[in-house]
This record gives C-alpha cells, sequence and structure tokens, in this order.
C-alpha cells in the first residue's frame, strides 16, 4: 500500500504523531533522523506495521506521499538556542524529493519565523518549487502528553503561509482530531508552541519557588496546593519538583527581539537550581539524623525525566548524582525503565532489589513517582526518605 503521509523524525513528535496517524487508517511511511526511532519497541512496530506503518531510510519514499510532516527534534545547543540542525538536515533531504501539490508540516519546537526564513528558502531551492504556489507550507505545535493517560486527539493549531496552506494542513489534521484551529500564519502558531512551552515552565517555576519558601516558613505547601485547586476559575495546579526536564525548551527570545521575555530568564533561573536545592534538603536532612553527606549511601528513585517513561532528556536526576558525588556520597539508583545509567562517565550501581536497597541506603531520594513504585511500603523500608514530587502519603516522608 503507498504511503499517504511522511513522519520525517520519530522521536518524541513524530512517533505519536505516526501512532495516531496509523490509528486513523493514514498509511504512514516513518523516518528517521537520528537514533531516536530506536523508541520504537518490537511489539509496538509489529503493531504499527500491521495498521499501515512501515520504516524507511531510503529518501525516495519521501517524494510518493501527500503530506510530510518535519517532526525532527530540536534541543537546546551549547549557546542556549534551539538546535536547528535536525530541522535543517530533513528539509535537506526532502527538498531533494518534494513533488508539486505536497503538503510540508513544520513540527518541531522553533522560534518564530523559522518555518518562513530557514525552512522555506531550503525546500525552495533543493527542489525549484515555489511554497505557496507549487505546494503548501505550514507549522504546526506538537501537543503530545508523553506518558499521559488521556489519549483523546487534542485539538491541533494550524498556520500556513498562505489561506490555502493552513487549509490544506488542516485537512490533513481533521482526519487526526475532531478540532483544528486556524492561526493567522506560520509566526502565530509557532508562538503558540513558545507560549505553551514558557507558560510550564513559569508556572513550575512559581511554584518551585514556593517550595522553598514554604519549607522555610514550615508551611505544608502540598495541603495549600490541595486547598487552591478547588477554585473553579482562575487558577491551575502545578507542583514542585527537582527540575524540569523534558524536550520542550523554554526560550526568552533574546537576541531575537527588542527585549527578551524575562519572567521566562528568571523561571529558567529558579527551574535550575532546583537540584541543587535538592542536594542542601538531603544533606541537611542526613545531618539532622547524625550523618554526614560524605560516605553516605543515597539511593535515588526513578532519573527519567517524567514517570513511567523512558526518556531521561533534561533529567535533573543527573545534576542531582553530580552534585551529591561531589559531596562524597556513595550514589545508587533504581528505575524500572532505565537498565544502565552513567554519570561522569562512570556506571552508577544499579540496586536489583528495591526495598533492599532502601533499607540499606542513609537516605532515599524520591525523584519520580513511578507507577510500579509501592510508596507506602517503600515509606516504611526507607531509614530515610525524601519525596520532591510529593507522591508519598501525608506524613509517609520528609517532602520538598
Amino acid at each position: 500500500m503507498p504511503a499517504d503521509l511522511a513522519v520525517i523524525g520519530l522521536g518524541p513528535y513524530g512517533l505519536p504523531l505516526a501512532q495516531a496517524a496509523v490509528a486513523a487508517g493514514i498509511p504512514t511511511v516513518g523516518y528517521a533522523t537520528g537514533p531516536e526511532a530506536g523508541s520504537l519497541s518490537p511489539a509496538e512496530l509489529r503493531r504499527m506495521r500491521s495498521t499501515g506503518f512501515r520504516l524507511s531510510t531510503d529518501p525516495a519514499q519521501l517524494g510518493r506521499v501527500r503530506t510530510a510532516v518535519i517532526c525532527a527534534p530540536t534541543p537546546r545547543g551549547a549557546d542556549g538556542e534551539l538546535d536547528l540542525g535536525q530541522v535543517e538536515a530533513a528539509a535537506r533531504t526532502l527538498a531533494g524529493r518534494l513533488r508539486p501539490h505536497t503538503t510540508v508540516i513544520l513540527e518541531s519546537p522553533v522560534l518564530p519565523g523559522t518555518t518562513e526564513e530557514l525552512l522555506r528558502p531550503i525546500l525552495e531551492r533543493g527542489s525549484g518549487l515555489r511554497a505557496g504556489r507549487d505546494f503548501h507550507l505550514a507549522y504546526s505545535p506538537s501537543r503530545t502528553d508523553p506518558g499521559g493517560r488521556d489519549h483523546t486527539p487534542a485539538p491541533r493549531v494550524i498556520g500556513g503561509l498562505t489561506p490555502a496552506c493552513t487549509e490544506s494542513a488542516a485537512t490533513f489534521y481533521g482526519r487526526l482530531t475532531d478540532k483544528v484551529v486556524r492561526a493567522r500564519g506560520l509566526r502565530e502558531a509557532e508562538t503558540v508552541r513558545l507560549l505553551e512551552t514558557n507558560f510550564r515552565h513559569v508556572n513550575i517555576a512559581l511554584v518551585n519557588e514556593m517550595a522553598v519558601v514554604c519549607h522555610e516558613l514550615g508551611v505544608d505547601l502540598w495541603d495549600v496546593i490541595r486547598c487552591a485547586e478547588t477554585k473553579p476559575s482562575g487558577f491551575q495546579a502545578f507542583r514542585p519538583g527537582p527540575g524540569v526536564g523534558g524536550h520542550g525548551v523554554p526560550q526568552d527570545l533574546t537576541g531575537h527581539a527588542s527585549r527578551g521575555l524575562r519572567m521566562v530568564e528568571l523561571a529558567q533561573q529558579v527551574n535550575e537550581r532546583m537540584p541543587h536545592y535538592v542536594v542542601q534538603r538531603a544533606a541537611a536532612l542526613l545531618n539532622e539524623h547524625g550523618k554526614s553527606a560524605r560516605g553516605a549511601r543515597v539511593l535515588l528513585l526513578g532519573v527519567t525525566y517524567k514517570a513511567d517513561l523512558a526518556d531521561q532528556q533534561g533529567a535533573p536526576a543527573h545534576e542531582i548524582a553530580v552534585r551529591l558525588m561531589e559531596l562524597g556520597a556513595s550514589v545508587s539508583y533504581h528505575d524500572p525503565h532505565i537498565p544502565a545509567w552513567h554519570v561522569l562517565d562512570r556506571p552508577v550501581p544499579r540496586a536489583d532489589s528495591l526495598y533492599e536497597a532502601a533499607a540499606a541506603a542513609d537516605l532515599t531520594l524520591l525523584l519520580q513517582p513511578h507507577r510500579t513504585y509501592d510508596l507506602q511500603g517503600l515509606s516504611v523500608k526507607a531509614q530515610l526518605l525524601l519525596d520532591t514530587r510529593g507522591a508519598t502519603p501525608t506524613g509517609a516522608a520528609h517532602r520538598l
């Protein structure tokens, strides 16, 4: 069966799109831009293949579809800016095979202006076609919730180079979701993703600062949040944690506009301090119980960036482990999703038996409450437990 859709990039954005497409009956070819394709388990791949999906390393396949969606990752580079290298490579690969009347959509997180100023010239030069006349060009921010339990397709925002581009992209996404929202143009659609990502980081920063202040005041922040979220309007509950991971990188637009987003810059500073704060709290707890961080056995539970996922992108566990090691602690970990873990180019010992390891450790740090963890049992077995997620029963552990 010929493919109707090409998904270029099979990481956190492309894979969910490919899965949704084949579930909707759209024959799909997946083209990997990097090693992220390994996130497909053999069982998942078999299921998807049985419903119209195939993996391909042949760029020629990209020229045989009606819709091509670029979902390449854009991680933060060493300079703090988004690294668009994989998006550029994907665009060049597609450009050489692009046919007239194809709809090209970018879903990767980018800054406003990227689709028109970066993607469009690459596609036009490589294909000899003109966007808006010979092929459709649009942007749609990915709205995946990795590991989320609500599988209802989220409304899709579409912004095209021209009204016809918008409508062509809207027709495609209308096959995947009941609601398509049309933005005024490419830059508006790109900025939707920027606002959504920054909204998350700013609100997490606020509640992370509240966690530090409430601890000093002797206030139970978790109870405060429980009560506050009963407000029927004007409040959305966010919860503190040891840091912010994931693939959504906040951007303050410094260097891209006459003034940056100062609140976003401050939020980044707050969130980036949280691993250090967690280690401070850990060392203080050990001292309160007559132990020093130097030589202490510390067990880290859950080293992924989100519960019930195997993804470690930006997870604060790495920095926490480094800081604990610098204090002289002996660090081990347990995570049902991570069979091996390296920090500072050294393997971190993995605990085989969770309860035995917690009982033997001077301090257990709960960083991600994976569903497989029996937190009530864990709180009984652990000598000393610091819960950074507020997941344990009230009074069962020390909370962030």
